[in-house]
């Protein structure tokens, strides 16, 4: 027995995304849900009733797989029937995603740690390891100049992020201490992805700490649940994500398929 799969929109199974992000141990941050939104969706098909999805990204990457738990008993069939008909290279797969990381474990592909995803602990910062100068504020058309100064290409359109007032600064007079930046989740309902970038000639004196602290308060006053991420090999940011207050129970995986 051979399931059908259908190139569709997002929206086709926009009601499968919502039963697969409340499935979730623990919320996905931008990295990889900007990964999922730019993928080719499939609807997988028994007949003419759609019993799930998967997505992948530039031809290559497989991003997501979701079943109704009805399906879960032919799950690896469908997975290997995905493998057979496209030339998946690698696999986005999250650790909260229990039913997806399984079917990844039964192959023996080259497992590589790609980041951590983390979740406030909700515990106060003590004052004096904030960092006590400068002013937190949302970003203006005309700190642009300013931030592309300090932080580089760290930030991509960052215009179009300021007008969507997704990037915040942290001014000590005319000095640019760090930027910040809050972006609302497109797939989980409440939540906002936070990251910081300290400038180089002022760290170490718990500015990254500072902003992540300013960044979780302005996201509980808009009624948001601040998430965010790191490489996996950064320890620098996954230490200063720490000391503010992120704890980290998920990683993402880039699986290699061989």
């Amino acid at each position: 027995m051979r399931f059908e799969f259908k190139e569709c929109k997002q929206s086709d199974v926009n009601h499968l995304i919502s039963e697969y992000v409340n499935k979730l141990s623990s919320p996905i941050d931008s990295f990889l849900e900007d990964h999922i939104i730019q993928s080719i969706f499939y609807s997988i098909c028994d007949s003419s009733e759609v019993i799930g999805y998967y997505a992948i990204h530039h031809n290559q990457c497989l991003t997501q797989f979701y079943l109704d738990l009805p399906y879960y008993h032919v799950s690896q069939k469908i997975f290997n029937q995905v493998f057979e008909e496209h030339s998946v290279q690698s696999i986005m797969v999250p650790t909260c995603d229990e039913l997806f990381l399984s079917l990844v474990l039964d192959h023996d592909y080259k497992i590589e740690k790609q980041a951590y995803f983390f979740q406030d602990n909700k515990m106060e910062i003590p004052k004096e390891k904030l960092y006590k100068n400068g002013e937190f504020k949302v970003a203006v058309q005309s700190d642009a100049k300013k931030i592309k100064e300090v932080c580089q290409d760290f930030i991509d359109e960052l215009e179009d992020r300021i007008e969507n007032k997704q990037i915040f600064t942290l001014m000590d007079g005319n000095i640019l201490l760090g930027i910040g930046i809050a972006e609302r989740s497109q797939l989980l309902k409440g939540y906002a992805s936070i990251g910081m970038f300290t400038n180089e000639l002022y760290r170490n004196k718990g500015i990254g700490r500072t902003m992540i602290h300013h960044l979780k308060e302005w996201c509980y006053d808009n009624h948001l649940n601040p998430i965010c991420g790191c490489w996996y090999y950064n320890v620098h940011s996954k230490q200063t994500l720490e000391s503010a207050g992120m704890v980290s129970k998920t990683r993402l995986l880039n699986v290699k398929v061989t």
